[in-house]
């Protein structure tokens, strides 16, 4: 007996990838290299390529095909499929954002060193405000968080009026993303 659902489902799982796919393009686009090599292993150039490798590692990551096998007909059959995809694609896009957040406060990082540095190179007049600059960065990146995360998403699936009512759990979403760690 279907619920009637798989239409939503369906919907709900184009609007999640598509969101996605929005956040790829904008991980992408961010910078990894430093104008100048000098700058190469510091924290917020780490930072971003360290995201660069987390974005590509989410894109690289199968999705879970292994769907058990529902009694109740087609319906039934592709209400189980939508489930698994549905989980699959909101740990993506829960992952992508973490990146995306992740990289917004390593170029926000870039930006405050270059109003420090003024065009120079870091030296001990200024050393005491990179050190700043470095622990405003390491405090945004403390934010960062699953919980954190998962709350921002769903208000803004709420406020944008989406379907919402299957969504996975945040420990569901974090067993996912367990399971895929290199």
């Amino acid at each position: 007996m279907s619920d009637g659902l798989n239409e939503y489902r369906t919907a709900r799982v184009a609007e999640i990838l598509s969101d996605f796919r929005t956040l790829q393009y904008y991980i992408a686009a961010a910078p990894v290299d430093p104008p100048n090599m000098d700058d190469y292993y510091t924290e917020g150039w780490a930072a971003l390529r360290q995201c660069a490798l987390d974005g590509q590692h989410i894109l690289n990551t199968a999705a879970d095909i292994t769907v058990p096998r529902a009694t109740g007909g087609p319906d039934e059959q592709a209400k189980a499929e939508l489930r698994q995809v549905h989980l699959d694609a909101y740990a993506r896009r829960h992952e992508g954002q973490k990146i995306y957040l992740r990289q917004a406060a390593a170029q926000r990082w870039i930006e405050w060193r270059e109003q420090i540095l003024m065009g120079g190179r870091p030296h001990s007049g200024n050393a005491s405000q990179l050190r700043g600059c470095d622990q405003q960065m390491r405090a945004e990146l403390a934010t960062v968080t699953d919980e954190a995360i998962y709350a921002e998403l769903q208000a803004s699936d709420m406020g944008m009026g989406r379907w919402i009512t299957e969504d996975p759990s945040l420990r569901a979403v974090q067993r996912w993303v367990r399971s895929r760690r290199r």
